[in-house]
């Protein structure tokens, strides 16, 4: 019979037959969730609603319906004129629908809720000032790094001057025969610049007392009178005539 003939493995209804592994298992996956949202919907619709729900469902469907004629409200309005539709007002100009009713569910007392709407606000705006506090001291950190940086940057850069002026001063000293500095921190000496002998650092007490913009400017000017030379410069003169004449001044600043 033609029944019980093999099937044919190369017809099209063979064919078209999704064999694709893990397949089945993915179908009854399918299967058990559609049947489980079935079942929430049928327990949905079987439980039982509490009382305030049904209340809250019977408010909503009154408040829903327009007002008719057995209200005697609203008998009383037409009675004077007053047409469904029409806003209240010798003119028309009042409210075309009633005030909605705003009923409290909660337990809280009058003014909870404006109260709890308040202590938001000076929360919001607490967290708002600290925000702009932390935002201020920042920025003031910042600017005062800035400023520690730069002041640091040009101490260097005036001890970097100094010891400068203080290998000139030598230098021009040495080239006059003068075999002691005027004050002991003119010169560079090598106990200054390891800083082993006590002896020195107690006659250094004096000098330490000024500042490196001091020692600076007093040294400068010595090598000025004395030598007749610009540390700025770079240059010794023939005589204080021929300095101030050539020389911009006797500060970085007018070197610039």
């Amino acid at each position: 019979m033609e029944g019980d003939e093999e099937e044919d493995y190369m017809s099209d209804l063979f064919l078209k037959q999704d064999v694709r592994p893990g397949l089945p298992m993915v179908r009854r996956a399918k299967e058990a969730i559609q049947k489980e949202e079935k079942q929430k919907e049928a327990n949905e619709k079987n439980r039982q609603k509490s009382i305030k729900e049904e209340e809250k469902e019977r408010r909503d469907l009154v408040l829903k319906s327009a007002l008719g004629n057995e209200n005697k409200g609203f008998a009383l309005l037409q009675k004077m004129g007053y047409k469904s539709g029409q806003a209240l007002g010798k003119s028309g100009e009042g409210i075309v629908e009633p005030i909605p009713l705003n009923i409290k569910t909660g337990r809280s007392g009058l003014g909870h809720e404006e109260l709890k709407k308040r202590k938001a606000e000076e929360k919001l705006e607490n967290y708002r000032q600290k925000l702009q506090m932390k935002k201020q001291a920042n920025e003031q950190a910042a600017d005062e790094f800035r400023i520690r940086f730069k002041t640091k940057q040009e101490e260097r850069k005036m001890e970097g001057d100094l010891r400068k002026s203080q290998r000139a001063c030598q230098q021009l000293d040495t080239q006059k025969d003068i075999d002691v500095p005027k004050e002991t921190w003119f010169w560079i000496e090598p106990e200054e610049e390891d800083k082993k002998d006590e002896e020195n650092k107690e006659d250094e007490c004096t000098s330490s007392d000024l500042s490196v913009s001091e020692k600076l400017h007093i040294l400068t000017a010595y090598l000025r009178e004395e030598h007749f030379y610009c540390i700025w410069c770079g240059t010794t003169y023939e005589d204080s005539e021929d300095l101030s004449s050539n020389c911009p001044g006797d500060s970085a600043a007018d070197h610039d």
